[in-house]
């Protein structure tokens, strides 16, 4: 069972799926500490003027060292009203903003406490639209596990009964190989290259949303995401 595990996002990029894809279990890793300003509640779309910003605000002042899943949203703000509308003045002349965007509004029109369950409604959602429907998803918080670093992704991967742990390129640099040897879990690494679609106006822009894809390519979208 391969076991694929990263933090719960906010309309996480192609990357993303791409690895959520390959997995049998993901893990929504919510109970480590939350970046302030990172993409756990923020990410870019494609406008006419380049890439934008769409930011969830969230309560952070006073609250340094809070974990993913503590994180609230700031709801004095009407940041649903504003991302919605980007999405809508941004997409409306794509080929398949039609066919998606009444799902996405119909997360923004719920009301929403915690920033870790809207990124996983956001990001089931888009799973479910580009087609991957086998995988099983679960968040570390519910698994009562602890460790740091490698201990943890290897205590993770025995909780849920993954035998193989899933991992970026870059997790070379951080992780103790030897440790997941050991514990008798087999390591596959995969390197995603980001492949070029049809976008709205003119040259293409990579390390967007994974809505700029679906609302450019639809059905096609995860023959797109797997194409090497």
């Amino acid at each position: 069972m391969i076991v694929g595990i990263h933090q719960p996002n906010y309309l996480p990029w192609l990357g993303y799926f791409y690895k959520v894809a390959q997995s049998d279990v993901f893990v929504f890793l919510d109970n480590v500490q939350y970046s302030k300003n990172s993409i756990i509640n923020r990410n870019k779309i494609r406008t006419p003027k380049g890439a934008a910003w769409l930011t969830v605000g969230v309560l952070a002042k006073g609250r340094f060292g809070q974990l993913i899943n503590e994180v609230e949203i700031n709801n004095a703000t009407s940041w649903s009203h504003v991302h919605e509308k980007s999405i809508s003045q941004n997409y409306s002349k794509t080929p398949y903003f039609k066919k998606y965007n009444d799902f996405l509004a119909a997360i923004y029109h719920r009301r929403w406490e915690k920033l870790v369950d809207l990124n996983e409604a956001l990001i089931e959602l888009n799973c479910d639209l580009l087609g991957i429907k086998s995988v099983k998803f679960i968040r570390a918080s519910e698994l009562n596990v602890s460790g740091q670093s490698t201990e943890l992704l290897i205590n993770i991967c025995k909780a849920v009964g993954g035998d193989t742990y899933l991992s970026g390129f870059g997790g070379k640099e951080y992780m103790d190989e030897n440790a997941f040897a050991q514990a008798g879990i087999s390591l596959r690494y995969y390197d995603f290259e980001h492949p070029t679609y049809n976008q709205l106006w003119g040259e293409f822009i990579p390390d967007l949303s994974i809505i700029d894809l679906l609302f450019n390519e639809g059905e096609r979208s995860m023959e797109v995401l797997l194409r090497r």
